[in-house]
């Protein structure tokens, strides 16, 4: 199966200090790869080199075939199709949860209005939030923000969605809404990468998990193997200390 994403012996560096080591990982179409590690082990700045919100010096990252590194190609148009949820939601506050959903969809794939909103009420139907098209960001909780923010991005028909922590910055009971909607999409197929700690998500619906450590890529191994018999002795006392909770 050929890869839908493709990274081969990326590093970067912020100044001297260097923050990705020669990290190699292909995602191949419809697979879901979890990224764990202990904090500033590089995960979230691994997953923004993806789409090019980050530049990097050294290796090369493809999606769908489209050289991400290389100055000819068109980032804004590439990342319309690489769908980004971020840990801190990101919805336009002075806009409708509605339009929240349209406007990318006017602006970015020039669809008309009326395409748009059914598209975007198909989408917060399937997130559960039918009820809330009309309202603002701020009168919705963090999980229902989250929500919203899923199916923005859902709206402009994505080839592979990338999330960085989405569950961080919420209310312990607000996350398994989000883990559901989650859970759904890996389930329809969608090729994902999800920076977090969620291990029981991880378990339930990743088929590979790399575990990342000082930048590096210290293991990229199949659920099951990852979680039963860690190849390394850095991956074993992150799993002791996060299975604890």
């Amino acid at each position: 199966m050929s890869a839908m994403i493709d990274i081969a012996g990326l590093s970067k560096w912020y100044g001297a200090t260097q923050v990705l080591k020669d990290c190699s990982a292909a995602i191949a179409t419809a697979e879901v790869v979890v990224v764990c590690g202990p904090s500033g082990s590089g995960k979230s700045t691994l997953l923004k080199c993806v789409n090019g919100l980050e530049p990097f010096q050294q290796g090369r990252i493809s999606v769908d075939g489209v050289s991400v590194g290389d100055p000819k190609t068109n980032l804004p148009r590439l990342r319309a199709r690489i769908g980004m949820v971020f840990q801190h939601f990101e919805l336009f506050p002075h806009l409708s949860v509605r339009r929240n959903l349209t406007l990318p969809q006017i602006k970015v794939l020039r669809r008309s209005a009326d395409e748009a909103n059914a598209k975007a009420l198909r989408l917060l139907e399937r997130v559960g939030l039918s009820a809330y098209a009309d309202k603002f960001p701020g009168e919705l909780s963090g999980g229902q923000q989250q929500r919203v923010a899923i199916a923005r991005s859902l709206a402009m028909d994505p080839i592979a969605m990338l999330f960085d922590e989405p569950t961080s910055a919420l209310d312990p009971e607000m996350i398994q809404e989000v883990l559901d909607v989650m859970v759904g999409l890996a389930r329809d197929g969608m090729t994902m990468i999800v920076v977090t700690h969620e291990m029981g998500f991880a378990r339930k619906v990743a088929h590979r998990v790399v575990f990342m450590d000082k930048g590096e890529i210290v293991e990229n191994a199949p659920t099951a193997d990852f979680f039963e018999n860690p190849g390394s002795e850095r991956a074993r006392l992150f799993l002791s200390k996060i299975l604890q909770h």
